[in-house]
């Protein structure tokens, strides 16, 4: 235990993020309430803490009476939650705006000395995409509501149960060629989920509250055909990458986007259209992983121990990546 353990909530502590988030701050030594909609299918991030350290809770953004219960007596309140795409009541607006408004007025009302936001490097309110305008917006209404709101922006987080190296691997098992949207020339710097947890943990431990935005990436920088030709270097497949103008990727986009769990999304083409790296006002100012004193993992050093799995042999396969 640390000397003054402190209770968090973590809205979305169950998700990709929040698991490692929740692990962090169990290993400091913090009681945590695991704020989710359905605490019934949160069990398994209890065994990240020690019994009765990490207590699933319900929550849903969309309720306020429910983030105000979760949040009760909190020091810390840590908003995790975010989606990819629009379903049903769980929108772009619904989460990442009116959310994020929700969450940050729960933790003043709680009397939490800190409010911590996810959000993402590209959130910009003049955006083409709806992500990031609710992003921006997300982050306005937190500090609206909580002046000295943290606001955390990573690149494109990765990690065992990642969406981005994972699905590129998943469709290139089964598709002879991958689409390099825009020409394959955007560019990330990926970033380990488990250093995002690690700077997340270390904000709470300095207590601060100055209202900074902190911008997370990696080490290294990628372009969308790096990142696709990486995954068939790791997995060991050959495939054929498809130039494919941001028109043309948008209307598929459109079409793709009417099912249930889409693999692209129109929306997720213009975010496309945008570089998606860590600004150099923020490198400059320290406001990075270097400057939290945490040296980001490489690619290289996490990737192949999970996507080893989409090898033709598995973990028999010869190719090491």
């Amino acid at each position: 235990m640390t000397a003054s353990p402190k209770l968090i909530t973590i809205i979305g502590g169950s998700g990709f993020v929040g698991r490692h988030v929740t692990r962090a701050l169990a290993r400091a030594g913090h009681r945590i309430r695991v704020a989710v909609r359905r605490p019934d299918l949160a069990g398994h991030v209890q065994p990240l803490g020690f019994p009765g350290q990490i207590m699933p809770v319900q929550c849903n953004l969309r309720y306020p009476e429910s983030v105000a219960a979760a949040c009760a007596g909190a020091d810390v309140v840590i908003n995790l939650v975010g989606v990819l795409y629009s379903s049903g009541g769980q929108t772009f607006s619904a989460l990442h705006a009116h959310g994020a408004r929700v969450a940050a007025r729960a933790a003043k009302y709680a009397g939490a000395g800190q409010f911590i936001q996810i959000s993402a490097i590209g959130a910009d309110s003049d955006s083409g995409a709806e992500y990031a305008r609710t992003k921006a917006a997300g982050e306005q209404a937190a500090r609206d509501e909580f002046p000295g709101a943290i606001i955390i922006r990573p690149s494109i987080v990765f990690g065992p149960e990642d969406n981005f190296f994972n699905q590129f691997a998943g469709m290139a098992r089964f598709s002879p060629m991958l689409p390099l949207i825009g020409g394959g020339e955007t560019l990330f710097q990926p970033v380990f989920v488990g250093d995002v947890a690690e700077a997340i943990a270390r904000l709470v431990a300095s207590g601060e509250a100055s209202g900074k935005t902190w911008e997370l990436g990696g080490p290294e920088t990628m372009s969308f055909r790096q990142v696709l030709e990486y995954v068939f270097k790791v997995t060991g497949r050959k495939r054929l990458l498809l130039p494919l103008p941001f028109p043309v990727a948008r209307i598929i986009g459109g079409i793709l986007g009417l099912l249930p769990a889409p693999l692209l999304t129109a929306d997720q083409v213009e975010l496309l259209k945008t570089d998606n790296v860590v600004s150099a006002a923020a490198r400059a100012e320290g406001r990075t992983l270097e400057g939290l004193g945490i040296e980001p993992e490489t690619v290289e050093a996490i990737v192949p121990a999970y996507l080893y799995r989409y090898r033709k042999a598995g973990q028999f396969s010869a190719q090491t990546g």
